[in-house]
């Protein structure tokens, strides 16, 4: 068997342990090691490799941004955040039709700019906006989607975890793709507003309003978000403005949230020691990770995986948009088997280089760019599509008397606003682009 030949074979065999639910890390590392064994054909220089190639690894210092972003969100939801930033967001939008679920998002969106992740987004927002659904009625099925697909907006509104593990791994700008994920991220939440206007519109007795709040208590509602307004405008506005690298500001982020919810009160050492095990827990579970996909993009390279694969594609002649459209649905299936975290770093060092060396049209920088914006929301769309949606499990844990089944149907409305969202972007690269393109005019 060639080396080639070895390389596709690598990919069902990891697939087949995935489906029998063995840890993506070790899988990757499992199949990673045997497959560079087989290629280089000796024990030694295979344990030299890992050996190498671990130190290699953790030893890149753009990684310490990842455990500052997770303290920060730790930070976040210590402070009380969550719950004032769905009370200012329902005081303007609880009146509505819907306005209970669109406060929600609009929440999500809010604490997503401080958090970077996911799944911390919608198991805090779950806590805080579940009950409150509930009480107004709104069917299992809504309350939980809108929840689970705000949650995704914890990785596409900067600052963003998988941002920065994509920019790594693609040797993109961070701060560039931060600006980019802005317009993208906000249309997110636009359009799952408008999935949830749509929904009550067809079926008009899912869901209760209440009653209009005066202006003097909107003003007090927003006056209580301003810790969330500072530290994002002081973390990203420092990125943006060159004040900052994205690790400072990570730093700045993680103390200025700590800071906040010790003056909330809401900090004790117990507490402190929980986000500190916490963060510590989710760190070496995304370094594990990241170590089993070095591993295993290591024995990929040592084929020559991805530079055939590279030629394979361009002697083809296909249309750009045709690959890029084959890769888009790739990732689509893919989220439907795996986490977000393990599809973006088993994935984007092999196709990365193929879709570099096509003609889209634009330049190398603007192409990392877009192309890491389309990749970041359809693994998005992983997060609350069965399978293994994790949103969708996080949020279903929450309500009890929710089943499964409801909480995946409810979620296929906002699943199509992300697909519809991919086409606009695809179709018109300006819009992600356009405020990376203006911050550097003001440069």
């Amino acid at each position: 068997m060639s080396n080639f030949e070895l390389a596709l074979w690598s990919f069902p065999v990891l697939l087949i342990l995935v489906f029998l639910r063995a840890p993506i890390a070790l899988a990757m590392i499992g199949v990673g090691v045997g497959g560079t064994y087989l290629v280089i054909g000796t024990p030694m220089m295979t344990l030299n490799q890992l050996k190498t190639l671990t130190y290699g690894t953790f030893s890149n210092y753009s990684f310490s941004i990842i455990p500052l972003f997770l303290l920060m969100g730790q930070f976040a939801t210590l402070s009380g955040m969550s719950a004032s930033l769905f009370r200012a967001a329902e005081s303007f939008l609880g009146h509505r039709r819907g306005g209970v679920a669109m406060s929600a998002v609009g929440a999500c969106a809010g604490f997503g700019a401080i958090c970077g992740s996911s799944l911390a987004t919608a198991a805090t927002m779950g806590q805080v906006a579940l009950p409150e659904l509930r009480r107004y009625g709104y069917p299992g099925s809504l309350a939980t989607g809108a929840l689970a697909a705000g949650g995704t907006l914890g990785i596409l509104i900067p600052p963003s975890v998988i941002l920065v593990i994509y920019a790594i791994l693609a040797e993109q700008n961070i701060e560039k793709l931060f600006v980019a994920a802005l317009i993208p991220g906000i249309l997110a939440a636009v359009g799952y507003m408008v999935a949830i206007s749509i929904w009550v519109r067809v079926s008009p007795n899912s869901a209760a309003v209440r009653d209009r709040v005066p202006w003097g208590e909107r003003m007090v509602a927003l006056g209580k978000v301003w810790p969330v307004i500072t530290i994002f405008v002081v973390v990203v506005g420092g990125i943006y403005a060159g004040i900052f690298t994205p690790t400072e500001a990570a730093a700045v982020g993680a103390a200025g949230t700590g800071l906040v919810a010790v003056v909330s009160g809401q900090m004790s050492l117990d507490r402190l020691r929980e986000a500190v095990l916490s963060t510590a827990g989710s760190t070496a579970m995304i370094f594990l990770i990241i170590l089993g996909a070095g591993i295993y993009n290591n024995f990929l390279s040592l084929t020559q995986l991805p530079q055939s694969a590279s030629a394979w594609v361009g002697a083809q002649g296909f249309s750009p948009w045709f690959v890029l459209t084959i890769v888009l649905l790739m990732y689509l299936v893919f989220g439907c088997v795996m986490d977000s975290l393990s599809m973006v770093l088993l994935t984007v060092p092999i196709i990365f280089p193929i879709m570099v060396a096509l003609d889209f049209g634009m330049s190398a920088d603007d192409f990392g760019l877009w192309f890491g914006i389309l990749v970041l929301i359809v693994v998005e769309v992983g997060l609350i599509t069965p399978p293994v949606g994790m949103n969708l499990f996080i949020i279903n844990s929450m309500a009890e008397r929710t089943p499964i089944s409801e909480t995946y149907r409810g979620a296929l409305p906002f699943v199509l606003t992300d697909i519809v969202r991919v086409a606009i972007l695809a179709t018109f690269p300006a819009i992600t682009l356009w405020l990376v393109w203006f911050v550097d005019s003001l440069g």
